[in-house]
């Protein structure tokens, strides 16, 4: 049997998916206490995200966001990774910027822990795809875009996309049509 490798590079994109969510889950997180949420997209909803990302992007005159959807639709799996937004608990902590947590949730603020477990995992996550030599993005659009779409949970506030691709050159780089800055 003769497998065509564009075949091929989609199943790997698939099981590197699955390997970065894997190393998410067991990056570490603040006091131990796992509040990261996983998903990888593909086919419609995939579809349905980056035509979100288009919509954010006329919306609010923010370019990027249909730049990074172009690229949501080159990548055949996407993997979304955000954060409960549930705060720890902790004393004389205020690394959010509140005296404590009740004034935290109280102020409608993230717990700085939340999201920085969310980083960490992130990280894990792309070291993996690097490790295995797919190219990859870190979207703080896509993210946006599936939480509009309520891919994740109400109480996830932050999260990023990891597109995935495997081709000649990166679709990530020389990426002319828009800036973050704009």
């Amino acid at each position: 049997m003769i497998y065509n490798s564009s075949e091929a590079e989609k199943k790997a994109a698939y099981h590197v998916a699955e390997l970065m969510m894997a190393a998410a889950r067991t990056a570490p997180k603040g006091c131990g206490v796992d509040n990261l949420v996983a998903v990888m997209i593909d086919g419609e909803e995939k579809a349905q995200l980056a035509d979100q990302m288009r919509k954010i992007a006329e919306e609010t005159g923010a370019d990027f966001f249909a730049r990074d959807g172009g690229n949501v639709d080159a990548s055949p799996v996407i993997v979304i990774l955000g954060v409960k937004n549930i705060p720890l608990g902790l004393d004389n902590c205020g690394y959010c910027g509140f005296e404590n947590c009740a004034a935290t949730v109280k102020a409608g603020a993230s717990c700085a822990f939340n999201v920085t477990d969310l980083g960490i995992a992130v990280g894990s996550a792309v070291s993996v795809a690097a490790n295995h030599r797919f190219d990859n993005r870190v979207m703080f659009s896509a993210g946006k875009a599936a939480m509009a779409l309520k891919f994740l949970p109400e109480n996830v506030r932050v999260a990023y996309g990891i597109p995935l691709s495997a081709s000649g050159k990166s679709i990530f780089f020389d990426r002319a049509a828009a800036t973050c800055s704009e």
